[in-house]
């Protein structure tokens, strides 16, 4: 295995020098993720708002998940074998200039659904590049006991998004035209480029045969999953879980429309308010560190779905009780995501971690287009509250069977024995 910069260059033991690399880069990335999540929902509600229709924002869901689903295994076995570093910085200079295109469009009053839908869909397969790369860096930019809460952190910074994301939305629709709204995402993603200019990214490659192709490194990776029970079973779980929840994130904005009566504002309190949930949630994590993961992504996941679909019982009077529901859900739902980074984080060897994440992203992403196929028409019969309902309880429950598989448990004890050999 050939190292390109070694353990004491990382900065190992509270060196200055690893802190600053570390929240630099995923500082700005994180305010890359701001304009990338006001963009997002700035577009869903043009859509929303615009159409009014489920299978309007089931095909926008599609065009958001469905190339980071099929390009994940190529992005992740890419930032295996090359730099991740310029990996992210040719992904977000990209999906910067998507958004100046639609700026162009709005401001032109030239815009049509399927440019929203096809730009939605660049940003996605950038998204499938972009992921692995920035998830399989953190464990060599920081320690190996700073794993489990850099996890932790990274969920609560990407938290600040969502709490940010909603509202600086719901205020620029409000006081500016669409497109130059978009613009902020433009800078945003300066912003998060600038820091990966200024530092490098310390990378372990393995050792391959020269003339080993990038298909071979894949199935390398999946072998690597496969031939472990317990993973196995992890991401069968998460393939569940997301197939049966996911399609209720990109329809939050037609729940409020039709069974509270809200508008933009509403959407943005509650998604600004989940996520202040998700920020506890994550800072909780990096201050707890838990020891048992596979425990909490369990609980976690199962508490969030169950709160999903309590928020869709409310009464439509009662949207105070709804928010609370929702942020509930939201702290729970970090509270089982942050543990699940981590541990795949300590117990696959570095230099493949780019190929077993983005293989994890890869199940969740083809899962969530599958969720809405079957959800989109299934809501014109039941409706959005029903939809919520159902996915929350069917999430529940499938979280909850985890606990039954005691090759999906053994990897708490493989991850504590990882972190304990590590410095």
């Amino acid at each position: 295995m050939s190292v390109q910069m070694t353990s004491s260059e990382i900065g190992v033991g509270g060196d200055v020098r690893w802190r600053l690399r570390f929240w630099s880069v995923f500082g700005g990335q994180a305010l890359s993720l701001v304009g990338s999540a006001l963009t997002q929902f700035v577009l869903l509600w043009w859509i929303t708002d615009t159409t009014g229709s489920v299978s309007a924002l089931a095909v926008a869901g599609l065009a958001a998940l469905l190339p980071q689903a099929l390009l994940s295994p190529l992005g992740g076995t890419l930032a295996d074998r090359y730099s991740r570093r310029w990996l992210m910085i040719g992904t977000d200079t990209i999906s910067a200039v998507c958004m100046l295109v639609l700026m162009g469009l709005f401001l032109t009053d030239r815009i049509e659904l399927w440019h929203v839908y096809a730009m939605m869909a660049v940003r996605s397969a950038m998204q499938a590049f972009q992921s692995p790369a920035a998830s399989a860096s953190v464990v060599m930019l920081v320690p190996a006991s700073f794993v489990v809460r850099a996890s932790g952190l990274n969920q609560a910074l990407q938290s600040l998004t969502v709490v940010a994301a909603a509202p600086l939305g719901a205020l620029a629709i409000g006081v500016m035209p669409i497109g130059w709204a978009l613009s902020i995402d433009v800078i945003t993603a300066v912003l998060g480029i600038v820091p990966l200019l200024c530092f490098r990214i310390p990378q372990e490659f393995g050792s391959r045969d020269a003339k080993q192709g990038l298909w071979s490194d894949f199935r390398e990776g999946l072998a690597l999953v496969w031939h472990s029970p317990g993973l196995r079973q992890l991401y069968l779980l998460l393939g569940v879980v997301v197939l049966a929840v996911m399609p209720t994130f990109t329809l939050v904005p037609l729940l409020v429309k039709t069974h509270f009566g809200g508008a933009a504002a509403q959407v943005a309190l509650l998604e600004g308010l989940a996520g202040v949930g998700m920020l506890t949630g994550g800072l909780l994590v990096a201050v707890l560190a838990p020891r048992r993961p596979v425990r909490w992504i369990l609980l976690g996941f199962a508490t969030s779905c169950a709160a999903l679909a309590l928020t869709a019982l409310v009464p439509h009077n009662l949207f105070w009780i709804a928010v609370v529901w929702w942020v509930i859900s939201g702290i729970s739902f970090v509270l089982g995501d942050a543990p699940l980074v981590a541990l795949l984080q300590t117990t696959v060897p570095s230099h493949m971690q780019g190929r077993v994440l983005s293989l994890m992203t890869t199940v969740m992403a083809l899962a969530a287009p599958v969720g809405l196929a079957v959800m989109a028409p299934l809501g014109e019969w039941i409706g959005v509250r029903g939809i919520f309902i159902a996915a929350g309880v069917a999430g529940a429950a499938a979280s909850l069977a985890g606990f039954l598989s005691a090759s999906l448990l053994s990897l708490d004890q493989r991850s504590r024995l990882n972190r304990r050999d590590q410095p």
